[in-house]
């Protein structure tokens, strides 16, 4: 016959004593934690360093406004002097802007060790490119909406194509990206 040599299960009353400071620090550590909003402001500052070193490293002169809305950190270069050169940052077609916004991203998910959704506008570029493809889109919801048939807008980045899905939804029409790469672009339905 064997002997039972496992210990004896360990009853509630005997349970080893909760060290309290421990919990005390964890449930500090827990509450030290950024909110969402403090996480995007602080993608919004690392954004604007960066964005400041390059703006001194290529002699252009700008301010950098920085805001948090639609759950994103937004960051603006502005200049109020009419002759200034931002316009070389935009780019032709917003190409110079979205290639910096992605510079921009990569320097803060570098810092954070997150990946970053920020938006960069310069010098009000998005705000007029988001009026123009907002009229673009009723025009097409109002093709659509005459001959029932889908129409096919020309390929867009991710920006526009949001700001044309956004006017048909709200327009309560179905759309949907079709295509690949610099190829995508927005297909507008009838309900």
């Amino acid at each position: 016959m064997t002997e039972n040599t496992q210990p004896d299960p360990v009853t509630s009353a005997e349970a080893a004593p909760v060290d309290a400071d421990a919990t005390t620090a964890e449930n500090a550590a827990e509450d030290t934690r950024p909110t969402r909003a403090q996480m995007l402001e602080e993608e919004g500052e690392i954004a604007a360093d960066y964005l400041e070193e390059l703006l001194d490293i290529a002699d252009v002169d700008g301010d950098i406004d920085i805001d948090v809305a639609d759950g994103r950190a937004e960051v603006a270069i502005v200049c109020e002097d009419e002759d200034s050169n931002l316009s070389t940052l935009v780019g032709r077609d917003g190409a110079v802007l979205t290639a910096l916004q992605e510079l921009t991203r990569l320097a803060v998910q570098t810092s954070t060790g997150q990946r970053s959704w920020l938006m960069l506008d310069i010098d009000g570029y998005r705000d007029r490119r988001k009026d123009d493809l907002r009229a673009l889109a009723d025009r097409a919801i109002e093709k659509v909406n005459e001959s029932g048939e889908p129409y096919t807008c020309r390929p867009m980045n991710s920006f526009e194509r949001k700001v044309v899905h956004d006017q048909a939804a709200k327009a309560g029409l179905r759309s949907e990206s079709e295509g690949e790469g610099d190829r995508r672009h927005v297909v507008i339905h009838a309900q």
